[in-house]
């Protein structure tokens, strides 16, 4: 009889807390990364998006958590008071931290609450304008034929161009034949391409097609499974997969998570809302203007989401091993 009584007073307080929520305080959307860059644009997206889906009655806030690859942002949230009020939006950093910090202070798989998956961008493989090569069949012959003579930058440990870098080198077995130059951020890296001191990068959509059109980098192809034929200007660019890179399909995703022990009836609330901002024609109108695909499929549930990031983790570890560009 008293353990009936417990569970019916627990199931109250749920009800209850669920039918309050959120209430006055604001939901915070942890971004571990600086204000202004891509992941931040999308947290502010989505965080408006969501306040229309939950009535207009919710205040969501941006907070950005920024160092060391989001490993600090995630694990602010990681150890939040699982209400409902403390959320985080990680990109693919998500699945490659396990592998990349052998310090990791938090288990994705095991201490976040799967929300769903927001959006997918594309990555870019570019190189610097005096390249010779203008096609990727001309640019992989340029790389065997100065082996160890190039290098390729990124933005830093866990970035997307980072990943994106490795995964390629992986893939076309060059490990040996560049050199990895990290800088402090895309911007860095970027100018550095621009101006010629790198070679090569590989960076999301977001980063790439401005530069791009300019004709201040060369392109050579996309890290999509197929090629982008709706996009209006890498659509005549292959895919690396096209290209002979068999099983080669790189994104740079995002994902919105809440800490362990989130009451179940908040978290159906948060992921109602979530797929209702997913469709909201404004919200969708910016994330094309990002170079970015909203997610429609089944990865928008919590299962599919946590499934699919448990697929990357297998997917990057190895070649993050490989590597052995660990941080501690």
């Amino acid at each position: 009889m008293k353990r009936l009584l417990v569970l019916a007073l627990a199931a109250t307080s749920l009800f209850a807390h669920a039918q309050t929520y959120p209430g006055s305080k604001p939901i915070s959307i942890v971004v571990p990364f600086a204000a202004g860059g891509p992941t931040d644009r999308v947290a502010r997206d989505l965080a408006e998006a969501m306040r229309k889906a939950m009535g207009g009655s919710a205040n969501f806030v941006v907070e950005n958590v920024n160092g060391a690859g989001g490993t600090i942002g995630a694990t602010k949230v990681a150890k939040a008071n699982p209400d409902g009020h403390t959320l985080l939006l990680f990109h693919i950093g998500m699945a490659a931290t396990p592998a990349l910090y052998r310090k990791l202070q938090y288990k994705p798989l095991e201490d976040f609450e799967y929300l769903g998956l927001v959006n997918e961008v594309p990555m870019t493989l570019i190189g610097k304008p005096q390249l010779p090569a203008n096609t990727y069949r001309d640019f992989e012959n340029y790389i065997k034929a100065n082996s160890g003579k190039l290098n390729i930058a990124h933005a830093g440990l866990g970035s997307a161009s980072h990943l994106c870098g490795l995964m390629w080198q992986s893939a076309i077995n060059a490990k040996e034949a560049m050199t990895t130059i990290p800088f402090g951020g895309t911007g860095p890296a970027m100018n550095a391409l621009v101006g010629g001191q790198v070679d090569l990068m590989c960076d999301q959509t977001t980063n790439t097609t401005g530069q791009i059109e300019a004709g201040r980098v060369k392109a050579f192809a996309v890290t999509t499974a197929k090629p982008l034929s709706k996009h209006k200007l890498l659509k005549d660019y292959p895919s690396l997969q096209e290209m002979g890179l068999k099983g080669f399909d790189l994104t740079i995703w995002h994902g919105l998570y809440a800490p362990k022990g989130t009451p179940p009836a908040v978290l159906a609330q948060l992921n109602t809302a979530l797929k209702v901002a997913l469709k909201d024609a404004d919200f969708m109108k910016k994330q094309d203007g990002l170079g970015a695909v909203v997610v429609t499929d089944k990865r928008m549930e919590p299962a599919a989401h946590k499934a699919f990031v448990a697929g990357e983790i297998a997917k990057l570890k190895p070649v993050i091993d490989a590597a052995k560009q660990f941080a501690d």
